[in-house]
């Protein structure tokens, strides 16, 4: 039961990386609604999440400071593949290929992290059944909304940051599988509540990075339109309604 529920997220993976391939020349409108859905998937899901579960025992500030550490630690990582990938950069016939260089290692950490998170996606799933049945439909419904978005915006970290389509498609194979194992996972282990609420926060920091200092300039610096703009509020928006209406 569990692992058909955990394939249905990997179709809805699949399906929204797939959309984004399609419609790469308006990968600027599509960057927009990634970085909102993004960043309204740590404020919405997983940060509120992190405090429901963990606020209990280690209190709403160490829940935050947790956060805040999983989005310096993001910083530090994204700094030192910058430095890098531009340590051997000895003149201008070398700086383009550094700064591809650090485009895809860029590519590779994003989408990286959204994998890992996708197979704590199918850990939270598998762990909610053991709990109850209820509590798993609700979890289930909360992860399929927004997995769609992982799926766009895990072909979106590739496609800009130097990658090309057959890249983002081994990842977004790797993003859509990672759910499946996750849950699956969970026939062999049990996480604590504490542990989950931790990797909620520290997620939620590196998806606030990812959002605000990477996808959103991105979407808006070579078109700097209403649309843009438009798009990332939209992309937050539907996010929003999508995980409260899951969670009524």
């Amino acid at each position: 039961m569990i692992i058909l529920i955990a394939l249905c997220t990997f179709v809805s993976t699949l399906v929204g990386g797939l959309f984004a391939l399609r419609f790469k020349d308006k990968l600027h409108l599509i960057l927009g609604f990634s970085a909102g859905a993004v960043i309204a998937v740590a404020f919405f899901d997983l940060m509120p999440e992190a405090l429901d579960i963990g606020g209990p025992r280690f209190g709403v500030s160490t829940m935050t400071a947790i956060v805040a550490l999983g989005f310096l630690v993001y910083l530090v990582l994204d700094r030192l593949i910058f430095l890098h990938s531009h340590a051997h950069d000895d003149g201008h016939e070398h700086e383009l290929s550094g700064q591809e260089s650090r485009g895809i290692e860029r590519g590779l950490l994003g989408a990286g992290s959204l994998s890992l998170h996708s197979f704590l996606d199918g850990v939270a799933i598998g762990l909610a059944f053991q709990a109850s049945a209820a509590i798993g439909a609700v979890v289930t419904v909360a992860v399929l909304t927004h997995d769609f978005s992982d799926g766009i915006n895990t072909v979106n970290l590739i496609l800009k940051n130097q990658g090309d389509r057959r890249r983002a498609f081994r990842w977004l194979l790797v993003d859509a599988a990672a759910p499946v194992v996750g849950a699956a996972s969970t026939l062999f282990f049990a996480l604590s509540e504490q542990w989950l609420a931790v990797i909620l926060a520290a997620f939620s920091g590196f998806f606030l990075y990812i959002g605000a200092s990477d996808l959103v300039p991105e979407s808006h610096h070579a078109h700097p339109k209403f649309m843009t703009t438009a798009m990332t509020l939209l992309g937050a928006g539907v996010l929003f309604v999508a995980i409260r209406a899951a969670n009524l």
